[in-house]
């Protein structure tokens, strides 16, 4: 194989098993917390008609890994979980019960400038609540964005709201153009208006209405039921010039960051209400969040918080003799029905110390031997790899040690 032929394309990437490992740990904690907030997983396809995204997502729409198939069919990679989500719940209005809440984790596709903690396939965990018009359901969707995040252990999450009613008289160019605010700074900000044909004049009178917004009732509600749920004003703050990029935003919008790692925002949401009836013709109030997994494992594990996960086995079974073989495969289930996570040495003509490195190098602490003497006793040797210790003992006392 030529070398050129192992590279990936760029934007995608290989992910090694102690990077995976960090990663489902991630996963891990954000499904259990979903769940315990009443949240239920769901699955879309990776190909989604180009129809179903096509004028939804304004100016974006270039970043589509669209193309036409085997069948003549424009078909487009799943862009985001949103757009399909509508559609899901359209499709299966029958088979759910509203209101609905769900989540999901998949990978999304944008042709978009690779940059750090960015790829064009990334992964994105989304939670979303159907059928629920009140702010009430965009307000527990910020606060269990809050738990989440503390419960991965980041010490200040902090949510920054606006809402996209307080610029209803705003046109979309000079949304888009106020959503780079903290990129491109003001004269950026007009500069991008005036270059979509907005006049500089009102350019700047837009910039300056928007820095003039004032929470409504909408954004009341939302900061009193985060302080009912136990959220202080340390961790969330109205921020006017949020504008959110998306042409489908509506209602409350918000954005994730984390103020101990500042790596710019790791998810956003909105109320989408219009392009749930626009998409299906069902009006189902529909608000929800997409969080940025990769850049919040990234910041995870640079501030140590996810725990040492070199290796999933706590110990390998050793082949000292083919001859032992069967003992070595019965001990093997025994241990595995004690929950025990065991790693059989898949190569029973390696020399004995060629598998201890190999335990070593993978971290794994207990390594299983049974040779002569331990096969006439019916009994195993246990050593710990860290000590050097090395003790007989019968399999249920190995159960009853690691167990």
């Amino acid at each position: 194989m030529k070398k050129s032929n192992t590279q990936t394309l760029k934007g995608f990437r290989d992910i090694l098993p102690a990077d995976a490992r960090k990663r489902q740990w991630v996963r891990d904690v954000m499904i259990k917390t979903a769940e315990e907030w009443g949240y239920e997983p769901i699955e879309t396809p990776t190909l989604e008609p180009f129809e179903l995204f096509q004028g939804e997502i304004g100016e974006d729409e270039k970043l589509f890994y669209k193309f036409t198939d085997n069948g003549g069919r424009d078909v487009i990679m799943r862009y985001d979980q949103t757009v399909p989500t509508c559609r899901y719940v359209a499709a299966n209005y029958n088979d759910l019960v509203f209101p609905f809440r769900r989540y999901q984790v998949q990978s999304v596709f944008r042709a978009e400038k690779p940059q750090k903690g960015r790829y064009r396939e990334f992964t994105q965990f989304d939670l979303d609540i159907f059928g629920v018009k009140g702010p009430e359901a965009d307000a527990e969707i910020i606060a269990q964005n809050l738990e989440t995040y503390l419960k991965i252990g980041f010490k200040k999450p902090v949510i920054i709201f606006n809402s996209r009613e307080l610029m209803k008289d705003i046109p979309y160019q000079a949304i888009v153009a106020i959503d780079k605010l903290s990129k491109i700074g003001r004269e950026g900000v007009i500069k991008d208006m005036t270059n979509k044909g907005i006049d500089q004049t009102q350019a700047e009178k837009y910039f300056e209405q928007i820095m003039n917004i004032k929470p409504d009732e909408t954004i009341n509600t939302i900061i009193n039921y985060l302080e009912n749920s136990g959220f202080s004003s340390d961790f969330y703050r109205f921020e006017p010039t949020l504008a959110r990029s998306f042409s489908y935003s509506e209602g409350p919008i918000w954005e994730i960051v984390i103020e101990d790692y500042p790596v710019g925002s790791v998810g956003g949401g909105e109320r989408y209400d219009s392009m749930m009836e626009r998409l299906t013709g069902l009006k189902i109030p529909a608000t929800g969040v997409g969080f940025g997994f990769d850049r919040t494992v990234e910041a995870a594990d640079q501030l140590n918080l996810i725990p040492n996960l070199n290796s999933s086995s706590q110990v390998l079974m050793s082949i000292f003799d083919k001859k032992y073989q069967d003992q070595v495969l019965e001990t093997a289930k025994k241990l595995r029905q004690a929950n025990i996570k065991t790693e059989l040495y898949p190569d029973n003509t390696d020399k004995i110390g060629k598998q201890f490195k190999y335990a070593d190098k993978k971290n794994i602490p207990y390594v299983i031997i049974i040779g002569e003497e331990e096969a006439k006793n019916n009994q195993v040797s246990l050593k710990n790899l860290e000590t050097g210790d090395q003790e007989m003992m019968s399999v249920e006392d190995v159960v009853a040690k690691l167990a």
